[in-house]
């Protein structure tokens, strides 16, 4: 099992980066698929089409995110916290998985980089 851990910044506010986590609408513009989301602990969440699945554990509005993702049969829990701080007009991101079964591990590492907060960072910084 692996980690990875990662911090991005991003040219939004706190309350911006984490509606792009939470809100089902907001996450289906920058993924370009309908989200199932809500922000009540226990609840189940699906992205991409059900791509990544899982339950939604603990939300501190405009600050942190901490779900539970599923690979399979894995009997270790993955557990994926996202963290946000002010930094002036932007934000500091860091995320956080743990227990990535290990052939699972780049793919992931990659998604997390380019599809999910690179998806995320376009979003608020459009290249026109």
């Amino acid at each position: 099992m692996k980690t990875f851990k990662k911090t991005f910044k991003i040219n939004a506010e706190p309350s911006d980066v984490y509606s792009a986590l939470t809100n089902p609408y907001t996450i289906g513009l920058w993924s370009g698929y309908p989200a199932a989301m809500s922000e009540e602990p226990g609840s189940e969440f699906s992205l991409w089409e059900g791509d990544i699945t899982g339950k939604n554990l603990e939300f501190i509005k405009d600050k942190k995110v901490v779900q539970e993702w599923n690979f399979g049969e894995q009997k270790e829990k993955s557990i994926v916290t996202i963290t946000i701080q002010p930094d002036r007009e932007n934000s500091q991101v860091t995320v956080e998985h743990t227990n990535i079964p290990d052939d699972d591990f780049d793919d992931i590492a990659e998604g997390w980089r380019e599809y999910y907060f690179g998806a995320i960072m376009n979003f608020f910084n459009p290249n026109f």
